[in-house]
């Protein structure tokens, strides 16, 4: 069974889909065993309570230092002993120690097809409001692995939403989620939980 902790910042709809894709079924091996949140408002802490979930809530605010925090921050990710890190709209940047102790073990869902619209400063209505001006005609998805750099992990799965005439960033935002991010981050998830996912040379190969 695949232990995992869900890092949020905010309503936590993707941790949603999430859960209920586990209530449904569709992620099968897995489980989720706390959701840790830098913002003590988040909604996504109330949904992962309601499920019966830990819910935790550590923000750099309350640290001296950056650095007391990243050392507050992985152990308390240690001591719940998971196996996968799913970052769901968590807008604290992941310390390096993190990184390289998680190695391969943390995935991010992006809502754009990575590597458009994707780096610093893209987060957000940003990315959404990035493929607009453009006047792209595809945007999407990604969920990849984290490593050291921006959205510049190995990719794991993308899948591709329309742009249509018309859309604001709030409804292509909403369209991404619905079409892709809700979709491909828990089929991410039950891929890694049933060992369909290895990763070489930065490059992901998902067992059929």
């Amino acid at each position: 069974m695949l232990k995992v902790a869900v890092l949020v910042s905010g309503g936590g709809t993707n941790l949603q889909a999430i859960l209920d894709a586990i209530d449904e079924g569709r992620i099968t091996n897995a489980r989720v065993d706390v959701v840790i949140s830098n913002n003590p408002g988040a909604y996504a802490l109330e949904r992962a309570k309601g499920h019966g979930i830990e819910a935790l809530c550590i923000s750099p605010k309350d640290y001296e230092s950056r650095e007391a925090f990243n050392e507050a921050f992985l152990a308390m990710l240690d001591s719940y002993q998971v196996d996968l890190v799913v970052l769901a709209g968590f807008l604290v940047v992941i310390p390096e120690q993190m990184i390289a102790q998680y190695r391969n073990r943390i995935i991010n869902i992006h809502p754009s097809l990575i590597p458009s619209f994707c780096g610093k400063g893209f987060y957000g209505l940003k990315v959404h409001e990035g493929a607009l001006a453009r006047g792209v005609k595809v945007t999407g998805a990604t969920v990849h692995f984290v490593d050291e750099g921006t959205d510049t992990g190995p990719i794991i799965l993308q899948k591709p939403v329309a742009v249509e005439e018309g859309d604001t960033p709030e409804i292509l935002q909403r369209r991404v989620m619905e079409q892709a991010e809700w979709i491909i981050l828990p089929q991410a998830i039950d891929l890694i939980a049933n060992g369909r996912v290895s990763v070489a040379n930065g490059h992901v190969t998902v067992e059929k």
